[in-house]
């Protein structure tokens, strides 16, 4: 069976000895392809993992990279977190920790609870930080105590930390925890990096081709926007239909597109990536690492996120979560959104009254939920005016009644009034723009 000149590309890169560095130009002339061919299945490469772009190096062969679960932590990081010193065993500190137990028992009794690549969390006790490493388990000391030259060596033989912190054990279970439940509402938050398309390599054209090359690749991808890389890889435009109508087939690309186009990176996040979209009216967003083009997401990709992320069972509690637990939708009338709860004392500020940043999580909610009730959409926040603002105290029963009073194909107005007690205490008008399916 014959192959493709791109798969032919991809199996030359393959065979690539770790460390090599490569190029579009130096892969189009070995393979006789175009640059564009070559840039494709260099891409195609650095999502399978062999090649990655390193700054102020290039494109290097690399081993194939593991993703990593954020759901944990190695011993690198704990000694960080613990503000801890390694007594021995450093070669084990990139290792990762499958759980933590207190030693607080007799030594049988413990044995049963350690795990290979757990970390037992205990006092000065030399007899229990053998065992525990003998047992394939780090060790976290308690209290600041050293421990002996035996148990040192028998660490760096293991290649398995063990690390002396000053905090006891109470306040290192509970620093770790934090640490991991942080990790948890990080893995919620969907990042640009996450919804790329992939193994999806974009097209793309390049500074040297002419706006007949664009016609071509419509004819091609059946697409009309398309980034504008050059010889660097470096993102220099973008061009689009409106870009091309009028030009001659010979004109060079680079006069038609639109230069330094706004793109996001891998770690921008969907929300603040839709907020661009929606506001520049963008269809398509590059998305960048080092100036050069790693992939693109478009609208649909973005909604299609948002979706999902609505969908998503919660693991972890974020702080608005924590403020809409305590508040509750009553019925309103048609479109109109209510919610109503009581300020407990973890929304007070020092004076003993709400904080406005709760006040605006609520606002945020009940417009948006306004909002989604009548378009049946997703959308972005624009802007959120407050006309005025009385002290709300703790303890106080609060009404949130939000009505939509605008709307449009493309936006939504909503009033917001907060009462409590039968007075009204605040005020404010919800802007959104409507994502469009």
């Amino acid at each position: 069976m014959s192959t493709t000149k791109h798969e032919q590309i991809l199996k030359h890169i393959e065979d690539l000895e770790v460390g090599n560095k490569i190029s579009v130009r130096q892969i189009a002339k070995v393979m006789e392809v175009s640059e564009g061919t070559a840039y494709r299945a260099i891409k195609e490469a650095e999502t399978r993992g062999i090649v990655s772009t390193i700054e102020r190096v290039g494109t290097v062969r690399i081993e194939k990279k593991q993703k990593k679960n954020i759901e944990r932590l190695t011993f690198a990081e704990v000694v960080n977190i613990v503000e801890g010193t390694v007594l021995g065993g450093r070669e084990g500190l990139h290792k990762t920790l499958s759980k933590f137990v207190i030693g607080a028992m007799e030594v049988d009794a413990m044995l049963r609870y350690i795990d290979r690549d757990s970390l037992l969390i205990v006092g000065n006790r030399e007899q229990v930080h053998k065992i525990s490493l003998e047992h394939g388990a780090a060790v976290l000391i308690t209290g600041g105590f050293d421990t002996t030259d035996e148990v040192k060596v028998l660490a760096d033989r293991m290649q398995l930390p063990i690390i002396s912190s000053a905090y006891d054990s109470f306040t290192i279970a509970t620093l770790i925890n934090r640490a991991i439940y942080d990790r948890l509402i990080k893995k919620e938050i969907l990042l640009v990096e996450d919804i790329m398309p992939a193994n999806v390599v974009p097209d793309v054209l390049f500074v040297g081709d002419t706006v007949k090359t664009w016609y071509k690749m419509v004819e091609e991808t059946g697409h009309t926007r398309f980034p504008v890389l050059d010889g660097g890889e470096r993102l220099v435009g973008i061009v689009t239909s409106k870009d091309v109508t009028g030009r001659e087939l010979d004109e060079p690309i680079e006069r038609a597109m639109t230069r330094n186009p706004i793109s996001a990176s891998g770690r921008t996040t969907v929300a603040y990536a839709a907020h661009m979209m929606v506001w520049e009216g963008f269809e398509l967003l590059p998305v960048v690492e080092h100036k050069r083009l790693v992939g693109v997401i478009s609208r649909q990709d973005v909604i299609r996120a948002m979706q999902h992320i609505q969908n998503q069972p919660q693991v972890a509690q974020t702080i608005q979560d924590i403020i809409l637990s305590h508040f509750k939708e009553e019925e309103g009338n048609g479109r109109d959104v209510v919610l109503s709860g009581v300020v407990t004392p973890q929304m007070t500020n020092q004076m003993g009254t709400m904080g406005p940043g709760v006040l605006m999580t609520l606002i945020n909610e009940a417009g948006s939920l306004a909002i989604r009730r009548l378009k049946n959409s997703d959308m972005v926040v624009e802007n959120v005016s407050i006309y005025f603002l009385k002290p709300i105290q703790i303890e106080s029963q609060v009404t949130i009644h939000a009505t939509v009073v605008d709307s449009g194909r493309k936006f939504g107005k909503v009033d917001v009034e907060i009462s409590s007690l039968g007075d009204l205490v605040g005020k404010a008008l919800f802007t959104a723009q409507v994502l469009e399916r």
